[in-house]
């Protein structure tokens, strides 16, 4: 006789091996440079140590494929740990409701897909506003951060506010209820699940957006930076306290964008 429990628990390790799988080999392409000519790890080094800037010759100059790559596989890095329970919990709705569970990894390819075709949208944008803010010379060609004191402090004061902004609770909240969001929006078979994945994912950019412009600010390929962001999250969506801490970090955002403008 089929150990149907079994099954179950052996499809549960499996996804989320996927999922984990997927979010490592996304760290590992942002730590070799994500085809950006140098790898973050020294990039992170420069921005720790200026002084070694006039050592790197030349700038880097990739095309637009290259670039929407990394911006999405940094995305990929940065979203699916905070994602990962939406996508097991999705497995676990269909394996307590449906007769036969064959299809739950594919359902679940298909939500995360959806997931991920949001942030793909998203990180043609933020490649778009990278070649524009460079040739301006507003960011740098070599760290991708901010050059304009101006421009930080604006980034700085518009994500402050946006963390305290009603819009922002509101999609932080589906974020932060995976169970009540399936209940609303439980949509059947493949189409069905790749439609919840891109709803879940556009709650999700409404939530992370401008936290993910900070990265204009400390360094578009600043492992130091990325990771404090992935942390906070991380943090602001599973943690118990997440809406207090997003809340606290809007104003630490805003009083750094004053401190930015008088330094």
């Amino acid at each position: 006789m089929i150990d149907v429990e079994h099954i179950l628990r052996r499809e549960r390790a499996i996804v989320a091996a996927g999922l984990a799988a997927m979010a490592l080999l996304a760290w590992a392409y942002i730590w070799q440079g994500a085809g950006m000519g140098m790898s973050a790890i020294d990039m992170t080094s420069l921005s720790l140590f200026p002084h070694l800037h006039h050592e790197v010759a030349g700038e880097m100059e990739s095309a637009w494929p290259i670039i929407i790559s990394m911006w999405w596989v940094m995305m990929i890095a940065m979203m699916m740990p905070s994602a990962a329970p939406f996508v097991l919990l999705y497995g676990r709705v269909l394996r307590h409701h449906a007769a036969k569970c064959e299809n739950a990894y594919v359902l679940a390819l298909f939500l995360t897909a959806g997931y991920l075709t949001v942030w793909l949208v998203f990180s043609i944008g933020a490649a778009a506003l990278q070649k524009a803010l460079q040739p301006a010379g507003l960011i740098s060609d070599m760290m991708l951060w901010s050059k304009s004191a101006l421009l930080s402090a604006t980034v700085l004061a518009v994500a402050g506010v946006y963390q305290l902004s009603p819009f922002k609770q509101a999609c932080l909240v589906h974020c932060r209820g995976p169970v009540q969001f399936l209940t609303r929006h439980w949509r059947p078979g493949r189409i069905g699940a790749f439609l919840m994945g891109v709803r879940h994912g556009a709650y999700c950019v409404g939530c992370c957006w401008m936290l993910m412009a900070l990265l204009f600010v400390g360094g578009v390929m600043n492992l130091l930076w990325i990771a404090a962001l992935s942390l906070l999250v991380l943090i602001e969506k599973l943690s118990p306290a997440g809406q207090i801490i997003g809340k606290l970090s809007g104003v630490l955002l805003i009083i750094w964008s004053v401190a930015t403008l008088l330094v």
